[in-house]
């Protein structure tokens, strides 16, 4: 639905983008995360076919985003941090306006118009003028007008800023029912846990460049080890001493007043051994958990080493484990095949 090949955008000496590489799937969520400044909103612009990239390409839903900015436009939904809404308009009409310059006839669009302000609770606000809405609404209005031609892409920025958890999660469970109807959803956000319960995908963008990319589970065993499981004993006392019984199966991470932690990579095998063990010596075994991480945490330890806090060799690796070769560009969604760079262009559809 999404492929983007070494993209760039520069303005002046200024590198907004650099060399940014990926691709989305049909009923795929990808969050975008990083720090302001990292690129995300012209990332999002350039794919929306609003601004043209200085290198590299992209095409959204096969059609390339400067040769055919208008097809691109047509097939995206875009929910922008600060929409800016014309406050004298009333919902309705509003919507229907923006329907028509879609290319909706005017049946249409009330239809689509009426099903999304019931969806998303704005129903009894339709009479109402914008500038009357409080900010939840006016967001809500907004991610309304996204869906309003029910593209097959959608690029969220900050969808459910100054929202009440209410509708913060109608706004979640829309997006759910969107990627079930093989939509693809590009989210940018700064709330890593509405990241972390709706991405498929984490891409992480400092200076303009994607540093790290993959499943939570992926770059969590990557940047932060692997996992950490925790038993507790019913004496609590019995933790120091069952250390020595264990440490030639797991490396001890700590030892607490109640719980005793070690990192495991496999689980399934070494954890029934651990069990088997206590058992032989008659230690009494309360509970056996990993210690959950949340992406949080990765996210946390990406920019400390970023911003040259720690160690930035877990980054590294990870980005240099994983280039990105001309042999390896994205391939046709149809034919499976390879598909070759853009050749550069000097002007953007109007």
């Amino acid at each position: 639905m999404i492929e983007a090949y070494q993209l760039g955008k520069q303005f002046g000496a200024f590198h907004a983008v650099r060399d940014l590489t990926l691709t989305i799937l049909p009923g795929e969520v990808l969050a975008l995360l990083g720090p302001n400044g990292a690129g995300k909103t012209t990332t999002v612009r350039m794919l929306g076919a609003i601004l043209k990239p200085t290198t590299g390409w992209a095409r959204v839903c096969g059609h390339d985003i400067v040769q055919e900015a208008r097809i691109v436009r047509s097939k995206v939904g875009l929910l922008t941090e600060y929409p800016g809404l014309y406050s004298r308009m009333y919902a309705m009409d509003y919507l229907r306006f923006f329907g028509t310059l879609l290319g909706m006839d005017p049946r249409h669009s009330q239809q689509r118009a009426e099903v999304l302000l019931k969806q998303f609770d704005l129903w009894e606000a339709r009479h109402k003028q914008l500038d009357s809405y409080s900010k939840g609404m006016k967001q809500k209005i907004a991610l309304v007008r996204a869906l309003i031609h029910d593209p097959p892409i959608l690029f969220l920025d900050e969808p459910t800023t100054a929202m009440d958890p209410q509708s913060a999660r109608t706004v979640r469970d829309a997006i759910g029912e969107l990627r079930a109807a093989d939509r693809s959803i590009l989210l940018t956000t700064h709330n890593l846990t509405e990241a972390e319960v709706l991405a498929d995908r984490i891409a992480i963008i400092s200076g303009g460049r994607i540093i790290v990319e993959g499943t939570i589970a992926q770059i969590s065993r990557q940047l932060l080890g692997d996992p950490i499981w925790e038993l507790r004993l019913v004496s609590a006392q019995d933790h120091q001493s069952v250390a020595p019984l264990l440490e030639d199966l797991v490396p001890i991470e700590e030892i607490g007043s109640h719980y005793l932690r070690y990192r495991c990579a496999e689980p399934q095998q070494i954890n029934p051994q651990i069990i088997a063990r206590l058992s032989a010596q008659e230690y009494a075994l309360v509970s056996l958990a990993e210690v959950s991480r949340s992406l949080e945490d990765v996210y946390l330890s990406i920019i400390a080493s970023k911003n040259g806090t720690t160690p930035t060799s877990a980054v590294t690796d990870w980005h240099e484990s994983v280039p990105v070769t001309p042999d390896e560009r994205p391939v046709d969604a149809m034919s499976g095949t390879a598909l070759a760079p853009t050749p550069q262009r000097e002007e953007v559809s109007s």
